[in-house]
């Protein structure tokens, strides 16, 4: 009996919510059906207004170095290419193979996706971040925002454990860890001209290595030491 009336509740509820939705579809449609000249004319300055503010935000990212798969010098110029930004990719990388095959998907991404800077270190000449932030399998991607390494991307476990994968693999890893606005579909272009199929799964929000360094600016000095 109290089974009875607990799925009734369910199915009220369930019901109820159902209703809500159709209610307020019914109204989007009835506003739609009723708009004038006036609240058209609104929609269209609002677009005009968000197509100017996005080309404005691309100038500045443009500005900032994004656009490109930049190649750092040295670790004062990490920091430096740090500073203020709220999404960076960089690659600590040394002169092999698999580097090179993460630098190829890297570059192809840089020009997709401005809202992110990316960027590449020599791991063997950057002994003071790699220490710091432990890096200890090459490639490895450490991913930054507002000045602290808040996740990486180790070796190409999490993109098939082949060097052979798409760079759909790695957009859509690198967009589950919030490094790029990007929710699929776009699938039109790839950095490596074996892969035959692109990924169509979505990749879990999850980390891949625990543990590592969380990196923190000081305000004024441009090589200040990591917080453990």
């Amino acid at each position: 009996m109290q089974e009875a009336m607990m799925q009734q509740m369910v199915e009220q509820q369930v019901l109820g919510m159902a209703q809500q939705m159709e209610d307020a579809l019914d109204d989007e449609l009835h506003k739609m059906n009723n708009m004038t000249e006036d609240d058209l004319e609104d929609i269209r300055r609002k677009r005009l207004e968000a197509m100017k503010a996005g080309q404005t935000k691309r100038k500045e990212w443009l500005a900032k170095g994004h656009g490109e798969l930049r190649s750092l010098a040295d670790e004062k110029e990490f920091f430096a290419e740090m500073k203020g930004e709220d999404k960076m990719v960089v690659h600590f990388y040394r002169n092999n193979w698999p580097c090179k095959v993460m630098d190829m998907h890297l570059d192809l991404l840089s020009k997709k996706h401005l809202e992110t800077k990316f960027a590449r270190i020599d791991a063997e000449k950057s002994p003071f971040l790699t220490e710091r932030l432990k890096i200890w399998m090459l490639p490895t991607l450490a991913l930054i925002s507002k000045e602290k390494v808040l996740d990486y991307v180790v070796g190409f476990d999490d993109l098939g454990g082949t060097d052979d994968f798409p760079t759909e693999h790695l957009r859509l890893c690198l967009a589950a860890k919030g490094m790029l606005n990007y929710e699929g579909g776009d699938e039109g272009s790839d950095a490596n001209p074996r892969a035959q199929k692109k990924a169509t799964t979505v990749i879990e929000k999850r980390n891949l290595r625990k543990g590592g360094g969380t990196l923190v600016l000081g305000s004024e000095d441009e090589t200040s030491d990591f917080s453990d």
